[in-house]
């Protein structure tokens, strides 16, 4: 079992609108860029930004225009879903690197991203353009039937994302999409299925008699990724469920499975960062209550693998 310890919570100098909490509730996934950690929730239309240090509300970033409707179920057809959260290279626009945010994809509404250009110290540096997901997604729907992209990790010439299986009919994969054809596309503005290399389907285990699915990535230097993954007793890729248990994993280069473990904290993990440091891999980690009235817990790990 892996031992965690919560660092703070995600608390916001204001909310999102006069309705909302001053919080983070989904947080769905999580990057930190120098001294930064960026947020995205997945009943939000804003990247949150919060010092990597200390515990001082962080700021939000609007990426859509618009406003969501209030009430649970409006909100839950309306939203953009954003799940997926990666730091890129240069972009034209973006010289010092951006951040890419990817919805989900689990139904047609679901299938529009946006990209975020950086400054040096990883702080937010322009205006957000929105991404077009819709084509590379209707391609990655025809082969696995059910879509529900959670994770995205850029590892040298790859992007991997993770297809999370909860529900019936879900299945766990990973998708590799070529890096450099990512980055054109992303200029552009849209995805299409050019960008895709592999696919190749996967099968976690279970947690509480419930299957484990992907729920983020991270990079490490080398070319391993961390992942978390969710054990959520859902009917389908939409619903919420009663969640029996989280765990991280680790995957070596070519996607062979490393490690697998649970989480000592009965959460649904969604959003994870890993970096190397004294020889240990470290982790930040994010968690969605599915209930806006409960703040976002940041926590941090320590994999007990060689780094």
């Amino acid at each position: 079992m892996i031992r965690t310890t919560r660092r703070r919570t995600l608390t916001l100098a204001s909310p999102e609108s006069p309705g909302r909490a001053a919080h983070v509730s989904a947080a769905s996934g999580l990057v930190r860029v120098g001294s930064w950690l960026h947020v995205v929730a997945d009943d939000s239309l804003c990247l949150a930004v919060f010092p990597l240090h200390g515990d001082s509300p962080g700021q939000l970033a609007r990426l859509f225009p618009g406003e969501l409707p209030e009430a649970p179920g409006p909100r839950k057809a309306a939203k953009p879903d954003l799940e997926a959260l990666c730091a890129l290279g240069p972009l034209s626009f973006a010289p010092q690197g951006a951040l890419l945010a990817l919805p989900s994809g689990s139904t047609p509404r679901r299938r529009r991203g946006a990209v975020v250009p950086l400054a040096a110290d990883g702080s937010l540096a322009g205006e957000p353009r929105t991404v077009d997901c819709t084509a590379l997604y209707a391609q990655l729907e025809r082969e696995f039937g059910v879509l529900n992209i959670e994770g995205a990790a850029l590892a040298g010439p790859r992007l991997r994302l993770l297809n999370r299986g909860n529900g019936e009919g879900g299945v766990d994969a990973l998708v590799d999409l070529d890096a450099e054809r990512l980055h054109r596309a992303v200029e552009t503005g849209a995805l299409g299925p050019e960008v895709v290399r592999t696919t190749r389907r996967w099968e976690l285990g279970h947690a509480g008699g419930v299957r484990l699915s992907f729920t983020d990535a991270a990079p490490l230097p080398d070319g391993r990724m961390v992942f978390t993954a969710a054990a959520e007793d859902s009917r389908d890729a939409v619903a919420d469920g009663r969640v029996t248990g989280s765990a991280v994993g680790l995957l070596a280069p070519d996607g062979t499975p490393l490690f697998l473990d649970g989480v000592d904290v009965p959460v649904k993990l969604e959003g994870v960062d890993a970096r190397v440091e004294g020889g240990r891999i470290h982790l930040l980690l994010v968690a969605d209550a599915d209930d806006p009235t409960v703040a976002a817990p940041l926590l941090e790990a320590v994999l007990p693998v060689p780094a």
